[in-house]
């Protein structure tokens, strides 16, 4: 007779589904999808925030990918455009390798919830100074107050994916598309032209991210706190 594998413990199926919309707007940015199985979507339990998070990030890029091609940044354009599009393609779509990646390599026991609160109090600062920049009264103003914060936004912004590579700290898709998001932020200034066009989605993003990695951090003190 088949052996059938038990399902997921409650503590660590709680986990999975507040982690997967964090998880996918990572992934999502740059890697192609290899099917993904019609179980992973039991695991999305905060549907709302990932819906909008998916609808963010498309809106995003799609705007960064039309603000580099008017200045000439053909490649630019072309990799923000190239993230749009996966975005656009399947709600569910890139969530295949992520999950399978998930399930394999990280337990409940395996996350580092400390740096998951780093993330927290990093999305914090980030909200902060963001909301400072929305009170600009002209373009003029918004373009002095992105310059003077510009930096410090960027040490944030570092901090987090630097923390999100200590939670997702094996080898497979999730390390890797934290490295990828890492490399187009430093090296792409994928903040400098979302700040160029506003502050808007960005702001969305940040809270919902924040509010996930808070339920998931959160849930943790109930079932880890030997752990902590």
């Amino acid at each position: 007779m088949p052996r059938i594998n038990p399902p997921l413990s409650p503590p660590f199926n709680r986990r999975l589904i507040l982690l997967f919309p964090i998880i996918h707007l990572i992934h999502g940015s740059l890697l192609q999808a290899d099917g993904a199985s019609a179980a992973s979507s039991s695991y999305f339990g905060s549907y709302t925030q990932y819906k909008t998070i998916i609808s963010l990030s498309h809106s995003l890029f799609t705007r960064v990918s039309n603000l580099r091609a008017a200045r000439g940044d053909i490649a630019g354009a072309s990799r923000a455009k190239g993230i749009a599009d996966r975005l656009e393609k399947g709600f569910w779509g890139l969530a295949g390798s992520v999950g399978f990646d998930y399930v394999k390599n990280y337990s409940w026991r395996d996350l580092n919830y400390r740096e998951l609160y780093g993330v927290v109090s990093d999305l914090n600062e980030l909200a902060s100074v963001l909301s400072e920049l929305t009170q600009a009264e002209s373009d003029m103003q918004r373009a002095s107050l992105v310059a003077r914060n510009y930096s410090n936004i960027l040490r944030i912004a570092k901090s987090v994916l630097q923390r999100f590579l200590k939670v997702f700290h094996q080898s497979g898709a999730l390390k890797e598309v934290v490295e990828t998001v890492q490399r187009e932020v430093v090296d792409g200034e994928l903040l400098r032209d979302s700040l160029e066009l506003g502050t808007n989605d960005l702001k969305g993003l940040v809270r919902i991210l924040k509010d996930l990695a808070s339920q998931s951090y959160s849930t943790s003190d109930y079932y880890d706190t030997d752990d902590l």
